[in-house]
C-alpha cells in the first residue's frame, strides 16, 4: 500500500493553492465542498475562481509565491504551468513536514486526490496511487451506478438513531444485527422511496418490537428484454430481494442480475396457458411479504402497462403490506425505437395508442371506429394470436388495407426479428414472428427501412437479429 487512505476534517482550516487557472478551479471546487478555507496566490484568476473572490468564497493571498506562505496552513496544491515552480512548492512543503499535492505530477504528491463517489455524510474514495487514474474513474463511475442517491439520507438518519439503539440494546452484537436488518429491509426501501417518516417510523417499531419480521413488496418493470434496458433503480432493488417473482417475459439477462442468494418463482403466464392464475400470484407476494421478506415483482416492460401491477397492488393495499414501483421501458417504447419505426412524427402521427389484443371475457366492446382513425399510430401488445381479426376489424371500419403495419418478434433481444408488410397481411405477419411479439399499425412503419440500426448492429455483432419485408 502506496498511500495510507484517510479522510481529513480540513473545515474551516487554511489551505493553500498556488495557481489560478482552470486546473486550480477544479482542486477548489472539491475544497470548498469539504469546508475548507481557501487562500490562493496566482498572478491572474481564471474567470471562476475570479466571481468566487468577488463573493468572498476565496481569499486572493497573492500574486507571487513565497515559502512563507506556507507557514499556518493545513497543507498546499501546485496548480500551475510552471514546472520549477510546483517543484519548489513540494520541496518547501516537505520541508517543512507539510502535505502537499503537485497536479498531473505524481512523484511531487505526498497526498494525492482519489476519486470519489459523495453520499455524503457517506463518501468512497477510490485510487490507483497516481499510477492509473482513469481506471479510478471507471471504478468510480461503476460504483456510482450500484450506490442510492439516498445513502447518504439513511446514514444520517441512522446517526440520529445511534443512540436510542445503544440505549435499547446493551450488547454490540444485537446493536449490529439491529441494522443489518435496518440496512437491508423495509427501513432502507422506505428512504430509497422517499418515505422518510414511514422510514423513521419503521426503526422505532423495530426498536420496540425487534423480533418482528415486516416485509414489503417492490413492483418492478424488467424493460423488454435487453438488459441495458433495465432502470438504475430496477437494478439496485433486485439486488436486494429476498425473493423474486418473475414472468415469462423477463429475459435470461435480466434474471442473471438478480441477487445469486435470492430464492425465484416462476409465475409466468402464456396465452392459452396461465401457469399460475393471477389470484396464487396475489397470494403469493402477500403471503412472502407477511414472512418479513422483500419480496420484488418482476414484470417484463413497465408493470401498469398491460401489466397487471395495479391488480397486484390492490391485494398488497388490502393485506396492509407496504409496497413501491419502480417503472419500467415498456414494449411499444422499447421494441419500436430498436426496429427504427418512431411510435409519433410530424408527418404520418399526431398520436399513439396502447392497445392490448386480449381483453377480459365480461369487456365491454372495443371502440373499432376509434382505433380505425387515419393518422395515428396503434401499438398492439398480446395480439398475435388474434392479428387476423384485429385486421378484419380496423379494415371494415374503415383503416385503410394497405395501411403499413410491422410485427415486432423479441424486441430489442439479440434474435429480435421484424417483420413489415400492409394491413391486409398483419395475420401472416404475426404467424412468423416469434413471441414475445408487438403488432405496429400506422404510417410510422415506413420509416423503418430509413431508420433501422439494431439489426445492422446485430448483424456486425454476429447476432441473429432480421428483417423480413413481405409488401
Amino acid at each position: 500500500m502506496d498511500y495510507l487512505p484517510l479522510f481529513a476534517d480540513i473545515r474551516h482550516k487554511p489551505v493553500l493553492v498556488v495557481g489560478g487557472g482552470d486546473v486550480a478551479a477544479r482542486k477548489i471546487e472539491l475544497l470548498r465542498r469539504a469546508g475548507a478555507r481557501v487562500l490562493v496566490v496566482s498572478l491572474e484568476l481564471c474567470d471562476e475562481l475570479a466571481e468566487l473572490e468577488t463573493q468572498g468564497e476565496i481569499e486572493w493571498l497573492a500574486k507571487a509565491y513565497d515559502a512563507s506562505q506556507l507557514d499556518r496552513v493545513f497543507f498546499v496544491i501546485a496548480a500551475t504551468d510552471d514546472g520549477d515552480l510546483n517543484g519548489q512548492v513540494f520541496q518547501d512543503a516537505t520541508d517543512r513536514f507539510l502535505l502537499a499535492n503537485v497536479v498531473d505530477d505524481q512523484p511531487k504528491c505526498s497526498f494525492i486526490f482519489p476519486s470519489i463517489v459523495d453520499r455524503s455524510p457517506l463518501v468512497v474514495a477510490i485510487s490507483s496511487g497516481g499510477t492509473a487514474p482513469v481506471l479510478a474513474r471507471l471504478l468510480r463511475e461503476k460504483i456510482e451506478t450500484l450506490l442510492p442517491a439516498t445513502l447518504g439520507q439513511m446514514a444520517e438518519i441512522a446517526g440520529q438513531w445511534r443512540g436510542k439503539v445503544k440505549a435499547r440494546f446493551s450488547k454490540m452484537s444485537d446493536r449490529r444485527r439491529f441494522w443489518e436488518k435496518a440496512f437491508n429491509g423495509l427501513f432502507a426501501s422506505q428512504v430509497g422511496s422517499g418515505n422518510v417518516d414511514g422510514a423513521r417510523l419503521t426503526l422505532d417499531k423495530q426498536l420496540d418490537e425487534p423480533e418482528a419480521a415486516q416485509g414489503e413488496i417492490i413492483l418492478v418493470g424488467a424493460g423488454p428484454g435487453d438488459s441495458g434496458l433495465l432502470t438504475l433503480r430496477g437494478l439496485q432493488v433486485m439486488q436486494l430481494a429476498d425473493v423474486v417473482l418473475y414472468d415469462y417475459l423477463v429475459s435470461d439477462e435480466i434474471l442473471d442480475l438478480v441477487r445469486r442468494d435470492a430464492d425465484r418463482i416462476c409465475v409466468g403466464k402464456r396465452a392459452n396457458a396461465h401457469s399460475v392464475p393471477q389470484e396464487e400470484t396475489n397470494r403469493l407476494l402477500v403471503e412472502l411479504a407477511k414472512q418479513g421478506k422483500r419480496v420484488v415483482r418482476l414484470k417484463g416492460g413497465d408493470p401498469f402497462i398491460f401489466g397487471r401491477g395495479g391488480e397486484e397492488l390492490q391485494a398488497a393495499v388490502e393485506a396492509g403490506i407496504p409496497f413501491q414501483v419502480v417503472p419500467g421501458v415498456t414494449a411499444a417504447a422499447g421494441a419500436t425505437a430498436y426496429a427504427g419505426i418512431p411510435l409519433t412524427h410530424r408527418d404520418h402521427a399526431q398520436s399513439v395508442l396502447f392497445v392490448t389484443g386480449q381483453c377480459r371475457a365480461d369487456s365491454s366492446g372495443t371502440d373499432w371506429p376509434s382505433l380505425a382513425r387515419a393518422r395515428q399510430t396503434l401499438a398492439i401488445y398480446m395480439g398475435s394470436a388474434n392479428a387476423g381479426d384485429i385486421a378484419s376489424q380496423l379494415i371494415a371500419h374503415g383503416r385503410d388495407p394497405k395501411t403499413p403495419a410491422a410485427v415486432i418478434g423479441r424486441g430489442t433481444r439479440q434474435d429480435q426479428k421484424v417483420l413489415t408488410g400492409t394491413l391486409d397481411q398483419l395475420d401472416e405477419l404475426a404467424r412468423n414472428a416469434p413471441t414475445p411479439a408487438l403488432l405496429v399499425i400506422g404510417e410510422v412503419v415506413n420509416l423503418h427501412q430509413q431508420l433501422a440500426w439494431y439489426q445492422h448492429s446485430a448483424q456486425q455483432d454476429g447476432r441473429e437479429s432480421a428483417v423480413v419485408n413481405l409488401a
